[in-house]
């Protein structure tokens, strides 16, 4: 239990033992350094229903406090604020009965709740995943697991967008260009192999509409009329028919970048319970849109389209169906949402990691499926992000300057490897020890840097800034873990049992504070949908253990309870950590 949670049921019992009033809040705050105390109580709000002045209020409140809560040691009142001081008592009991929990703050499921799923990347399959993609898998998979820590449980999914106009144009660009050429003769991974044809089929494009406009055409007329886009087109309808031929490549090449996105996924760290595939689902939800006519949901115009008018909600109307009877993107997510459901029957809600661009788009998808009285409508969130830039700008993938994603996983490594050398900080390491430290220091910097911003904000990422060994970044923290694993192995002493002391230390007291907040916290990320709120309360927890490393000797220590109980204090911060970066999928090193 937190602070708040202990301290609200006896500050209503005061007050209405004191004035025989029932409040409906309690508001607290953390209490300003420059003033004693472990938390504060807010008085202004009670003025409203008790005729005192604030000081005088807080006074007979405070002295209640001391006299009838265990918890609760002393108090001071400055001006409409109570700060109140809780015992070292309470914090040293907190301590003992969660020093050898394994599972501090993380929430077993109820078998009775209904579980989340969480669905992220979702990438297309003509070309390898980028920095943008990066941004997607980190923030979903790492939702997942916090709310899969907050008690729930997760089902973890992605939609592969493997049909389209844009696979043809790989396709095709492989039949006129490729030779032949396989992942294997090359040595290249699938999901690049692919690509390349994408960018080939777009440098191609454009040299046909440039000769198309030299011979007189006008831009618009270039771009329909170029022979290879014409050729697309023949391709995408061949598929859509289901020609042999045509089906045989799109199996091929598809099966090459699956295979290539695997080695990234496998590299990055992520995991996926669950897939679905558009050439599967884009069929789905044709059906639901008969259901919402029949219920008066959607409309129909005079040429066959099928609409719904969300102007009422402040939207506009939106089609659902084309006059030609095939489904568009909204249809299709409805559809799924709906088979989602029936393959998972104890999923109660939905999580989309999709860009900030979209942001209209789902807010009129779970308006729809609420119209059409599914009860888990209610429980659908859009896990908006905003774009990730590097230093030399916005990422175009079309004309292949594309950050990829393998690329700067391995650049990352190179840049956590030169920071290292230079620190000159691995001495009798073996050369297979330092690659897998550079790799555990590059991808922590990296998911830790994404992370750690709001997924809301726009992203400027900067490898080296990411890979610094001081601030708010994840080889800080990772740092940090390795120094409490140095100070473990040098405990010469047996450091297990419950330590005898009975007062603490002020810096041993503001780093059990912190640690008490951990629990909390994980729930608000996961109620929030935020890693954001857990990275920067793990960067609080270091930041507060190195002013306590600072601060007292621990091995140093000529005390052998205090010893031990530092030694103690110090293990529980470094396992805190180290379940925390889990929930990032970020590894944390034994020594750095």
């Amino acid at each position: 239990m937190t602070l708040s949670q202990i301290l609200t049921p006896s500050i209503e019992k005061a007050i209405h033992a004191l004035f025989d009033i029932t409040i409906e809040k309690v508001e607290f705050q953390s209490t300003r350094k420059e003033f004693e105390g472990d938390i504060t109580m807010v008085i202004f709000p009670l003025l409203k229903v008790i005729k005192s002045n604030p000081v005088e209020l807080g006074n007979k409140i405070g002295n209640y406090l001391v006299e009838n809560v265990a918890e609760v040691s002393r108090f001071n009142v400055v001006s409409g604020f109570l700060n109140i001081v809780i015992s070292d008592e309470h914090y040293l009991n907190f301590f003992n009965a969660i020093k050898d929990d394994a599972k501090f703050g993380i929430k077993s499921p109820n078998p009775n709740d209904k579980a989340v799923l969480v669905e992220y990347s979702s990438p297309n399959t003509n070309k390898p995943l980028h920095l943008g993609h990066v941004r997607n898998n980190l923030l979903g998979y790492s939702v997942a697991e916090i709310i899969k820590a907050s008690g729930k449980k997760v089902y973890k999914t992605q939609i592969i967008n493997d049909r389209g106009i844009h696979i043809c144009k790989s396709m095709l660009a492989w039949q006129k260009f490729g030779n032949g050429e396989t992942p294997e003769s090359t040595g290249q991974k699938g999901d690049k192999l692919v690509g390349n044809y994408y960018v080939a089929f777009d440098k191609a494009y454009k040299q046909e509409i440039a000769q198309l406009m030299s011979e007189g055409k006008t831009e618009e007329e270039a771009k329909k009329q170029a022979p290879i886009i014409i050729e697309a087109q023949e391709m995408l309808l061949k598929w859509e028919a289901g020609d042999e031929e045509v089906i045989s490549l799109w199996k091929t090449m598809n099966q090459w970048v699956y295979d290539g996105f695997e080695i990234t996924y496998k590299n990055l760290g992520v995991d996926f319970d669950y897939y679905y595939y558009e050439s599967n689902t884009y069929l789905l939800g044709k059906d639901v849109v008969q259901i919402g006519l029949e219920k008066g949901i959607f409309e129909k115009d005079p040429d066959g389209s099928v609409w719904i008018d969300l102007t009422d909600e402040g939207l506009d109307r939106k089609i659902v169906l084309r006059s030609d009877g095939t489904a568009v993107y909204m249809t299709q997510d409805i559809g799924t949402a709906i088979q989602r459901v029936k393959d998972l029957p104890d999923v109660g809600g939905m999580v989309y990691t999709v860009g900030n661009e979209q942001d209209y788009h789902f807010k009129v998808l779970f308006l729809i499926l609420k119209k059409l009285g599914f009860d888990w409508a209610s429980s659908l969130f859009h896990l908006s992000y905003g774009m990730v830039d590097l230093p030399s700008g916005k990422m175009k993938s079309r004309e292949g300057t594309v950050v990829d994603a393998d690329d700067l996983m391995q650049e990352m490594t190179d840049t956590a490897q030169k920071i290292s050398e230079d620190l000159g900080k691995l001495e009798g390491y073996s050369d297979e020890e330092k690659l897998k430290l550079y790799t555990t220091i590059g991808l922590g910097a990296l998911k830790y840097y994404i992370l750690k911003v709001d997924p809301k904000k726009r992203i400027l990422f900067d490898p080296e800034e990411s890979v610094d060994f001081a601030g708010n970044t994840g080889p800080f923290i990772q740092y940090t873990y390795a120094r409490i694993q140095s100070i473990i192995r040098k405990a010469d002493f047996d450091f297990t049992g419950t330590s005898t002391i009975t007062e603490l230390h002020e810096k041993e007291k503001e780093l059990l504070k912190q640690l008490e907040l951990f629990p909390e916290v994980i729930q608000n990320a996961a109620h929030h949908h935020s890693p954001a709120l857990l990275a920067n309360y793990t960067y609080d927890l270091v930041r507060e253990y190195n002013s306590f490393y600072q601060a007292v000797p621990i091995l140093g220590e000529e005390n052998l309870d205090k010893k031990v109980f530092r030694v103690q204090l110090s293990k529980k911060v470094a396992d805190t950590i180290a379940v925390s970066f889990k929930l990032f999928g970020i590894n944390v090193p034994e020594r750095m």
